[in-house]
């Protein structure tokens, strides 16, 4: 079940779509055979329908996209991740109820901006000898 407001990414085309990305982002990372992800699923895409014009809503299969769910500490489906400009700022992980969902939709997308601002990333890589 994939919602016409609901882009499929996968390990190869992710990075070309997360750099390209100037609306919040907000990622559903799922298996097949998860029963928890098919239970949140229609809300998932019923809120892709809804805010589609304010955020970008992107699943991920974890059988063809396990480089960027481990890239992003994902260990279990579903996970939501959120992001503002190309940048993960917060994570709902398991069978949420969907009002929660939809509050982290609505508050990404009112302070989404704000939240990576107040952020500094870490360096790709961190050596303890610096």
């Amino acid at each position: 079940m994939n919602g016409n407001a609901v882009i499929e990414a996968t390990d190869e085309n992710w990075d070309e779509l997360i750099e390209n990305q100037e609306k919040p982002m907000v990622v559903m990372f799922y298996l097949p055979g998860c029963v928890h992800c098919k239970e949140i699923e229609p809300y998932f895409i019923e809120y892709s329908n809804e805010f589609s014009g304010l955020c970008t809503f992107v699943r991920v299969n974890g059988l063809f996209g396990s480089r960027t769910a481990g890239r992003y500490g994902v260990k279990g489906t579903p996970t939501f991740k959120f992001f503002c400009r190309g940048r993960p700022i917060k994570e709902e992980v398991g069978m949420v109820y969907p009002s929660i969902l939809r509050k982290s939709i609505e508050e990404l997308i009112k302070h989404g901006d704000e939240c990576v601002l107040h952020t500094t990333p870490l360096p790709d890589e961190i050596s303890p000898y610096e």
